[in-house]
């Protein structure tokens, strides 16, 4: 089982998964068929097998997640409330073989830097869509009934829906508040 499968919380469902592009594949086996006599093309093939194999990232709808690493394993996790904003970076030939670079930047010095990877557009749009989806108000059944009651009785739409703030001092009749420049009440 995948580090991100089995760190999912309940409730937490999994928007999106990272692929490694086609031709990065492509690549490792060129290196082992073309320098397989030397042994440097059976480390470059086992070096991008065993970095692909185990690097792992997805957007779920609470978390964007970076997991590197096999012996010595690495994660870069951040909260979609978080993510202040997703960068992509495509150079020509990457738009050609269809992979990018995804950069999450969020609060503070949050900076999660993606590997290459298939589909980051897709990837960026399931970032942006779990964000949208984290700052909507969900109501749970019995508070959506007592809002539209409360609706209801003011006879008011819930956009033209007033609070009023509680003040300290009783109201007199015949006195009137006047908003001053600098946003104190002044008192006539």
């Amino acid at each position: 089982m995948r580090y991100i499968d089995e760190s999912l919380a309940p409730g937490e469902v999994i928007l999106q998964r990272g692929q490694w592009p086609k031709i990065f594949w492509v690549g490792a086996w060129a290196a082992l068929l073309l320098l397989g006599i030397i042994i440097v093309g059976i480390f470059m093939f086992f070096r991008s097998w065993i970095t692909m194999s185990t690097t792992d990232f997805a957007v779920t709808n609470r978390r964007v997640i970076l997991k590197t690493g096999w012996l010595n394993r690495r994660t870069q996790e951040l909260a979609v409330e978080s993510v202040e904003g997703v960068i992509l970076e495509q150079s020509l030939l990457a738009r050609m073989f269809g992979y990018g670079h995804v950069v999450v930047t969020g609060t503070g010095d949050a900076v999660i830097r993606f590997p290459a990877m298939a589909h980051p557009v897709a990837f960026r749009r399931s970032i942006e869509a779990a964000r949208a989806e984290s700052s909507a108000v969900h109501l749970e059944h019995g508070d959506r009934e007592a809002l539209e009651r409360a609706v209801a009785a003011n006879d008011q739409t819930p956009d033209e829906a007033v609070v009023e703030e509680p003040t300290d001092e009783p109201k007199r009749s015949g006195q009137r508040k006047h908003g001053s420049f600098i946003g104190l009440r002044a008192r006539r």
